[in-house]
């Protein structure tokens, strides 16, 4: 598919599993299916909810575990000083911006913890965030000690910042992080966000359709994934790695109606790929199994003034690694994310 070669290859690649903290026990057999593009699945679990994982899905998440293949991120540290800072700066200028203006009235608001706030890396600016918010109407006095109940676009929007600014943390362990949702709502958010008046992504935003690349490996044992992975993961990686780079050239295309005929292109070579993979796949695993579609949402864009999203992923070097070898300058930024689903029609 010819994209150009990812600089942070050497590093693992980790699925970043968001919005929510740990998936269910009907989830996991996309899990399985993300071992194929990724070396390993991350979360981020608040330190007083671990375990909970292990209740949610008690076939799939303590094997993940103990073989290394669940990395589990504890906020209170994961969530340094820098990143803390960044996220304080990216909310409170989306605010200032007006982002969360007019949203709808909600009776009930949503717990998010306090350490996936910051208040493990900096209390006084964690709480001088959730003030800003609650003068807003947009965040609630803590009922528990350990959450803040926030209003479900608010939480949201948080959870989908510390997912692309969790990319800048895992390069200080060595980890290529890769946001990864299920969640149509989350991928709505950060493409609503890099849409908005007055931000530069706005004509940039780019969304590769849902394209059926693999199955639910839901009744294939752990073991036999793990197996058909040692000897066909290359191939899902480049996969992986090409949507990324596909993101960061057509978005860097300006004006936007010229990208249409590359757009065609690339989704032809996109579903051609795709389409091998699937083979590979049911030829070794077997028939009869749901199709696993895998898309990716995001934008490439230059950092100018007035635009606090960008701003923050400028200052964490969150781009260079893509759009570097596309002409791309420093101050070219790239957000992205990828959708994956189970599909209900069975492929034969």
């Amino acid at each position: 598919m010819g994209a150009p070669e990812d600089v942070m290859s050497e590093r693992a690649d980790v699925a970043y599993y968001y919005p929510a903290p740990y998936w269910g026990l009907r989830e996991g057999g996309w899990l399985k299916s993300l071992l194929l593009f990724f070396d390993k699945v991350s979360i981020l679990l608040p330190r007083y909810m671990y375990g909970r994982h292990h209740l949610a899905d008690p076939v799939l998440a303590s094997p993940l575990e103990d073989q290394g293949l669940l990395e589990v991120l504890d906020p209170e540290t994961w969530i340094d000083m820098e990143m803390a800072t960044k996220l304080a700066e990216a909310v409170t200028g989306l605010l200032a911006s007006g982002v969360f203006d007019d949203l709808p009235k909600e009776d009930r608001f949503h717990e998010l913890s306090q350490s996936r706030i910051g208040y493990g890396a900096d209390v006084d600016l964690a709480e001088s965030l959730v003030s800003e918010l609650r003068a807003r109407e947009l965040a609630r006095p803590s009922e528990d000690g350990v959450s803040i109940p926030l209003h479900p676009i608010v939480r949201t929007a948080i959870l989908v910042i510390l997912a692309q600014l969790a990319r800048s943390a895992g390069t200080k362990q060595n980890l290529s992080i890769h946001p990864a949702t299920s969640d149509d709502r989350a991928l709505t958010d950060l493409i609503t966000t890099l849409s908005r008046e007055r931000m530069p992504s706005r004509d940039r935003v780019i969304a590769l359709d849902l394209e059926p690349v693999s199955f639910d490996l839901d009744p294939v044992p752990l073991d036999e994934v793990l197996q058909f992975r040692a000897e066909h993961q290359a191939e899902h990686r480049a996969y992986m790695r090409d949507l990324r780079g596909f993101i960061a050239e057509l978005s860097e295309i300006d004006p936007p109606e010229d990208r249409e005929p590359l757009l065609l292109q690339r989704r032809q070579q996109i579903s051609d790929a795709a389409h091998e993979l699937q083979r590979s796949t049911r030829k070794a695993l077997g028939v009869n199994l749901a199709s696993w579609s895998l898309g990716i949402a995001g934008s490439a864009w230059s950092v100018t003034t007035g635009d606090p999203l960008g701003a923050v992923l400028a200052a964490l070097g969150l781009g260079s690694g893509i759009v570097g070898s596309l002409g791309g300058g420093s101050n070219t930024v790239v957000a992205y994310s990828y959708l994956f689903r189970v599909e209900r029609t069975f492929a034969r």
